[in-house]
């Protein structure tokens, strides 16, 4: 009868120490199923909205790419009546941009035109797309590709120093994309 005490005890004991030893992996389990939970959660959830309220946004997008692209064309035409007036003037300007400098320039300029271009596009499109169907969500791949040209932007923007003006009016515009984005369930752009 001793002997079958000791024996129960002695497997009480072991059992113990195989849950104590069982923790970690049992912590570690549930720490990556929050974690991959939270990796799931954070995909956004299409929101439901009236088809009205999912047009509200698409303009305000439409209007961010027109505002922008217009701020461009007066900020190149500007550059161009101000070398000209400085010319005409007589007056020497500090010393002007080196060819390669005004490559650079040109090229900078015309990537963020193109890409502005390519998201004035899938705007287009999304709004074609959108107004000939009755289930909004079915333009679900439109937006993703609105959202796509916007990271072109996005990356461009950062990359370059355009000025203050440029950065606000890509942040306002980049607002509107997001809560497009976010209305479809397709991941919004970062910050």
């Amino acid at each position: 009868m001793t002997t079958l005490l000791v024996l129960r005890t002695t497997r009480c004991v072991r059992h113990e120490s195989e849950k104590k030893a069982m923790r970690p992996y049992c912590l570690t389990i549930l720490a990556l199923a929050l974690i991959l939970s939270a990796v799931v959660a954070k995909t956004a959830p299409v929101q439901v909205m009236p088809k009205a309220q999912v047009a509200n946004l698409i303009v305000k997008v439409e209007n961010g790419v027109d505002e922008f692209r217009k701020y461009l064309e007066r900020r190149g035409e500007n550059a161009k009546d101000t070398g000209a007036a400085t010319q005409a003037s007589g007056r020497r300007s500090r010393q002007g941009a080196s060819e390669n400098q005004k490559a650079k320039g040109s090229a900078k300029k015309d990537k963020l035109d193109d890409a502005l271009g390519d998201l004035n596009g899938s705007t287009n499109r999304l709004r074609r797309k959108f107004d000939a169907t009755d289930k909004w969500i079915e333009t679900k791949a439109e937006v993703q590709r609105v959202v796509d040209d916007g990271r072109a932007i996005n990356t461009e923007v950062t990359r370059g120093s355009y000025g203050t003006e440029v950065a606000r009016l890509w942040a306002a515009l980049r607002t509107g994309i997001n809560e497009l984005a976010r209305a479809y369930g397709v991941p919004p752009l970062a910050i």
